[in-house]
């Protein structure tokens, strides 16, 4: 148990059976009435954003969760295959549970965030960046660029990118996971 005076950000709490992480708080002491905690909760599971306050004081049930990194195998059936890089167990996770899906690629390295008490999986995500390969883009022409203009891009595991008119095939790219946008040319 934890109370509104041990709220930081990123603290996992078990909210109505659903786990929640704190996106942000403010303490808010007005001049009339007593003390309260606003606060912007993210879902887990749904990945969904709610407003919440708290009377300050209250207790709530903290999760103790872990982030450990999961090396991806290969994709099936049952859903996307990691391993432990500690203890080479094996485990497949389902595509909806995990963030910047359509840019992993065989052998990329993932945090997964497992529930430290039960031992189960919530979710997998990407790091903020990965550098990729382009496989397929159109040519770009010289004069183009009277405007910020930019072309679809395949790139090496079948995502569309958009990216400036003076990339060009076979180049590498670094790519943001989280909207799937351009970032910059990779050195």
């Amino acid at each position: 148990m934890a109370s509104t005076a041990d709220f930081k950000n990123g603290m996992c709490l078990d909210i109505d059976g659903q786990y929640f992480y704190i996106v942000e708080f403010l303490h808010v002491k007005p001049g009339k009435g007593p003390a309260f905690v606003r606060t912007k909760l993210k879902n887990v599971t749904t990945g969904r954003v709610i407003d919440k306050t708290f009377n300050a004081g209250i207790k709530v049930d903290e999760v103790r969760i872990e982030r450990r990194p999961y090396q991806f195998l290969y994709k099936d059936d049952m859903g996307y295959n990691f391993m432990n890089n500690e203890t080479f167990e094996q485990v497949s996770i389902a595509k909806d549970s995990i963030t910047g899906v359509d840019f992993l690629k065989e052998g990329d390295v993932a945090e997964v965030v497992v529930h430290a008490d039960s031992e189960t999986i919530l979710y997998a995500e990407l790091p903020t960046h990965v550098v990729l390969t382009i496989i397929y883009t159109e040519p770009g022409f010289k004069g183009d660029t009277a405007t910020n203009a930019s072309k679809p891009a395949t790139v090496e595991t079948g995502a569309i990118v958009r990216v400036p008119l003076f990339i060009n095939e076979g180049e590498k790219i670094k790519v943001d996971t989280r909207d799937g946008s351009y970032v910059e040319r990779a050195k």
